[in-house]
C-alpha cells in the first residue's frame, strides 16, 4: 500500500529555537509554531483560531534555524509527521505527534527580503557540502545592476 507523509505549514515561532547536541555531535532543534486560521461563522462573525505545533529539525537545518530565527518570526516549513511514544515515570503510555522539518523558508526578514534555508543546500556555496543549485539564484554577491546587498540580504542561502 502506498503512503505519503508531507506537511506544509506557515506560522510564527512561539519561542526561541532550542538547539541541543546529542550523541555523535548531532544537532537537533526544538521549535514551537503557531498557525492561525481565520474564518467566518454562520452568524457572520469573524473568528480566529490558533493551532500550536511542536517541530524538530536536525543537522545543519537545526543550526541555521537557531542562527537566524527567534520568537515571533514567521517561517514556512516543509516536513513530515512523526509520532513519538514513551512511558512516563508513572508507567503511563504517552504519545505526541510532531513535525520533523526537512526544509524551511524565511517569510520576510529585517531587511525586507526573503530567503530559504534547507539544511545546507545553499545555492552556489559548496562550503556547506551541497551540490544543489537553484536556477536564477546567483548567490548573494549582488547583481549586474550594481546593487550591494545589506547584511540581512547577504545571508548565504
Amino acid at each position: 500500500m502506498a503512503s505519503y507523509n508531507k506537511v506544509l505549514l506557515m506560522g510564527n515561532l512561539t519561542r526561541d529555537v532550542e538547539l541541543k547536541n546529542i550523541a555523535g555531535n548531532q544537532s537537533v532543534a526544538e521549535i514551537g509554531l503557531a498557525v492561525n486560521r481565520r474564518f467566518r461563522t454562520k452568524e457572520g462573525e469573524d473568528r480566529e483560531e490558533t493551532t500550536f505545533v511542536d517541530c524538530e529539525a536536525w543537522g545543519r537545518t537545526a543550526e541555521v534555524m537557531k542562527q537566524y530565527l527567534s520568537k515571533g518570526r514567521p517561517v514556512f516549513i516543509e516536513g513530515r509527521l512523526k509520532l513519538d511514544q514513551w512511558t512516563d515515570k508513572d508507567g503511563q503510555k504517552r504519545s505526541k505527534m510532531r513535525v520533523v522539518i526537512e526544509s524551511f523558508q524565511f517569510i520576510g526578514s529585517p531587511g525586507g527580503g526573503g530567503g530559504s534555508g534547507d539544511g545546507g543546500s545553499a545555492p552556489g556555496n559548496a562550503s556547506h557540502g551541497s551540490a544543489t543549485s537553484r536556477p536564477g539564484n546567483s548567490g548573494s554577491d549582488g547583481g549586474s545592476d550594481g546593487h550591494v546587498p545589506t547584511p540581512e540580504e547577504d545571508i548565504p542561502f
